[in-house]
């Protein structure tokens, strides 16, 4: 249920309609807008008698929400939430790419990487330490030596880091990591989103493969209920029948997303389709779609790269579009 208060109510007013709410037992969560201040109510709104809250003088209007999903909900909270990732700013009209190799493999690679995506306007490094494969024989990353070269491309570059994190017990070895990944397959690990809600630290939150956007807002749901509200969910592609490309990038869920929650959505061309030559033109049409920023994988040397060659682009590649993708924010602002 939400309350929106009327313009010029006091301090003091609303504190004691936040404490009614509270003595029934009711979470209270304030969104305060430029026009409006709405109070959302979290738990068993049987007990709250509707037609006596629309009668007090501060009262706008009452609405139950149905949507299981609260804190995530564009309902509770009208404006975007903009992130704040170690001074780069995600969403609400700002603009990012994330740029860097699927998987962090020496100290030469993630700098030169860094280095060249920074300088064609990437402002984040996103690098894999961690890597869930499907075939247990294949390269599964440096792991903490990996998040170590990551924190030595960021002092070099300035470039906050981007990294998957896939099991609890490595929570404490992502204490350097600026932006903390929560990959497709651990979209419903609950127990850590359960952990991740307790850090004061940004989480991007993947969509797994085979996922409704309502449970995709679920799992935000998980890591905000905790305590923690600086999530960013990214499109990443689902699995349908079509084989051609490595999955099907479902640009509707960017609209779509933008309605039903009021957090910053990115878009990761490069896993959607899994063919590099694709992810210029999708990173075109998710800027078109109106995302908030973007999830590139960039590699010096694709054809030799240790995961997911096959859909990364060099750095040449990834200067056109990051050039492609800024004349399409230009023309979409016009």
């Amino acid at each position: 249920m939400i309350a929106v208060l009327k313009r010029g109510v006091t301090s003091e007013q609303k504190d004691n309609l936040c404490n009614w709410f509270e003595s029934m037992g009711l979470s209270v969560n304030i969104s305060e807008g430029d026009y409006h201040t709405i109070i959302g109510l979290i738990g068993d709104t049987s007990k709250v008698d509707i037609e006596l809250l629309e009668g007090l003088s501060i009262i706008e209007s009452v609405k139950r929400i149905s949507e299981p999903y609260k804190k995530a909900n564009r309902k509770f909270h009208e404006d975007p939430t903009i992130v704040d990732v170690s001074g780069v700013k995600i969403g609400g009209g700002n603009f990012q790419i994330i740029a860097g190799p699927c998987s962090v493999e020496s100290e030469e690679q993630c700098l030169s990487i860094a280095t060249s995506v920074r300088a064609s306007g990437a402002t984040l490094l996103r690098g894999g330490a961690f890597k869930p494969r499907t075939s247990p024989y294949d390269f599964q990353g440096l792991h903490a030596q990996g998040l170590q070269l990551l924190e030595e491309a960021k002092a070099k570059t300035g470039l906050p880091i981007v990294s998957e994190i896939m099991n609890i017990n490595d929570i404490e070895l992502f204490q350097n990591v600026d932006l903390i990944q929560v990959g497709a397959r651990n979209m419903q690990n609950f127990d850590l989103l359960r952990e991740l809600g307790k850090l004061n630290k940004p989480i991007l939150l993947k969509r797994g493969l085979a996922n409704t956007l309502k449970e995709l807002l679920m799992s935000a749901e998980y890591i905000m209920a905790g305590g923690n509200e600086n999530v960013i969910l990214c499109e990443r592609g689902i699995r349908t029948f079509e084989t051609y490309t490595r999955n099907t990038l479902d640009l509707s869920a960017v609209p779509a997303l933008h309605e039903l929650t009021h957090l910053p959505v990115v878009v990761d061309p490069s896993h959607a389709s899994g063919i590099s030559r694709f992810v210029e033109r999708m990173a075109m049409a998710a800027a078109a779609a109106g995302a908030d920023g973007l999830m590139i994988e960039v590699h010096n040397d694709p054809e030799h790269a240790l995961c997911d060659g096959a859909q990364s682009v060099t750095p040449a590649q990834f200067d056109r579009i990051a050039q492609k993708v800024r004349k399409i924010l230009d023309a979409a602002n016009d």
